[in-house]
């Protein structure tokens, strides 16, 4: 069972459980970006999402049906979030459901790893000091998959 959406109002986490949720399932991991007030130094104020919406819906899909091929059981329910974000929003929910808590965990984990580096979704940051960047998602997910292979 996947349900993989970019969406542009708030995300609603318990739609998203309930949607996961079965009769055989023991584990529900839940994992949620939000936006912070600070990155790499510099105070913000909020957050714009931008996608090529049918692309990004279409590689969430893909992410999603990845990992649940990858961990046969797994229920996924992922959103998304586009638009102007305060401080605090959720601009993604993982919601990674399993008969087993290690691969309801992983699961999530995998979904996200995955998710920074395939989806076309960019972000443009808000500063304190009324500047704002664009922010390469994939260089954070490239660097700490480097650490993780070094660790290996």
């Amino acid at each position: 069972m996947v349900h993989a959406a970019i969406v542009s109002e708030p995300i609603d986490l318990m739609t998203l459980v309930g949607t996961a949720q079965h009769a055989g399932i023991g584990a529900v991991s839940i994992f949620l970006g939000t936006v912070r007030d600070l990155n790499e130094g510099r105070a913000v104020t909020g957050m714009d999402y931008e996608a090529y919406e049918s692309m990004a819906a279409s590689e969430l899909r893909a992410v999603a049906h990845e990992v649940c091929e990858a961990t046969p059981g797994l229920r996924v329910c992922i959103e998304h979030r586009i638009g102007t974000l305060a401080i605090g929003d959720v601009s993604v929910a993982i919601v990674a459901a399993h008969a087993h808590r290690g691969q309801a965990c992983d699961g999530a984990r995998a979904i996200i790893e995955s998710l920074k580096q395939r989806v076309p979704i960019w972000k443009r940051e808000h500063y304190v000091d009324g500047e704002w960047a664009w922010v390469d998602p994939t260089r954070q997910a490239l660097a700490q998959a480097s650490v993780q292979e070094q660790k290996a």
